[in-house]
């Protein structure tokens, strides 16, 4: 890892005496003007830590990035955010590759993709301390700390909303980004483990919209063809639940097909006030950003990190939205 030198004021002091009494005695008196300028302590330059979002303009990221902002801020970190335009691991490759190349202190990184990310990352551990925050790599031992939401724990959480909104049972899907991206594989596999556990209840799939909502509007109206009897919808992150409650209510089923939704950004927050969502599972994005710049700055230091941080989450109805609680879950939308 680089490593920095900081040279103290005392042992600034005793090496200029040291030097000057070796030419004369008179100068070995004069004190060290620059040391004095320069205070009671010269050694400060900030740790350089890079953080590349999953992508940028997202709410979650936003949040994110509060926490990671204000954790720089109390820590005195140089603090550099950037991010691709949209989700894709084509686009944040170089940009990590690019980032590498500058061998900032840390890099915390939300990974496109477990399987793309993996050999750039390795490559950016051999001068940078990585941690992973939100989403991860196949082999993630290259990090120092991998934080993120229960994501599993997640998945459950949305089934358990949707046995209380449909006590009755019935159909359910699954609207999801793209498989690969480690945290909504786990938001769908802890959702399946539920459906499976509940006789009352039928899965009908899962389908991939890739962060597109037309895509996922486009699910959930060609699924009431074929299921008209479907219950409940289940989006695992922002852009399949905006779309989720575009294509309920193209369909006029609006208040008849129950969606609970993941993350709570502003889209989300406006479904749920007005029905078209009935519960959003809000994660903790703030608390993983500013983990994040706890645990970097831990290995820079030489200090022990934690391995895995899973952070909770908060499910956010109409009935507690206005609470304190409700309300400090939102996602934010500029720090």
């Amino acid at each position: 890892m680089k490593q920095r030198r900081f040279i103290t004021l005392g042992s600034a002091f005793l090496i200029a005496s040291a030097l000057t009494a070796c030419s004369t005695g008179d100068s070995a008196e004069t004190p060290d003007n620059d040391a004095e300028a320069n205070g009671e302590n010269q050694a400060t330059e900030e740790p350089e830590i890079t953080f590349i979002q999953g992508v940028i303009g997202d709410n979650f990221y936003i949040s994110m990035e509060c926490g990671a902002r204000d954790a720089s801020e109390e820590f005195d970190v140089d603090l550099t955010v950037q991010g691709p335009e949209k989700w894709d691991a084509a686009l944040q490759q170089p940009m990590l590759s690019s980032v590498t190349a500058t061998n900032p202190d840390a890099i915390l990184i939300a990974p496109n993709d477990v399987n793309a990310l993996q050999r750039p990352l390795e490559e950016a551990a051999e001068n940078s301390h990585i941690v992973l925050v939100d989403t991860t790599i196949e082999d993630p031992s290259i990090s120092v700390s991998e934080i993120a939401s229960d994501n599993v724990g997640g998945g459950a959480a949305a089934f358990e909303a949707i046995q209380e909104l449909v006590p009755e049972g019935g159909k359910v899907l699954v609207i999801d980004n793209e498989p690969g991206i480690s945290t909504s594989d786990d938001r769908v596999r802890g959702f399946e483990e539920a459906v499976d556990d509940d006789p009352d209840f039928e899965y009908v799939g899962v389908q991939y919209a890739k962060n597109q909502p037309a895509e996922a509007a486009n699910f959930v109206t060609s699924t009431l063809q074929r299921h008209p009897d479907l219950k409940a919808v289940f989006a695992t992150n922002i852009f399949s639940a905006e779309g989720a409650a575009t294509g309920i209510e193209q369909a006029g089923v609006k208040g008849d097909v129950q969606v609970v939704g993941f993350d709570a950004g502003p889209a989300q927050v406006e479904a749920l006030e007005d029905g078209t969502i009935q519960a959003i599972i809000a994660q903790q994005p703030y608390q993983i950003g500013y983990d994040g710049i706890q645990q970097a700055l831990a290995a820079i230091n030489g200090e022990p990190t934690e391995e895995l941080i899973q952070t909770g989450f908060t499910i956010v109805t109409q009935e507690n939205l206005e609470t304190d609680e409700g309300q400090a879950a939102l996602y934010a939308s500029e720090c």
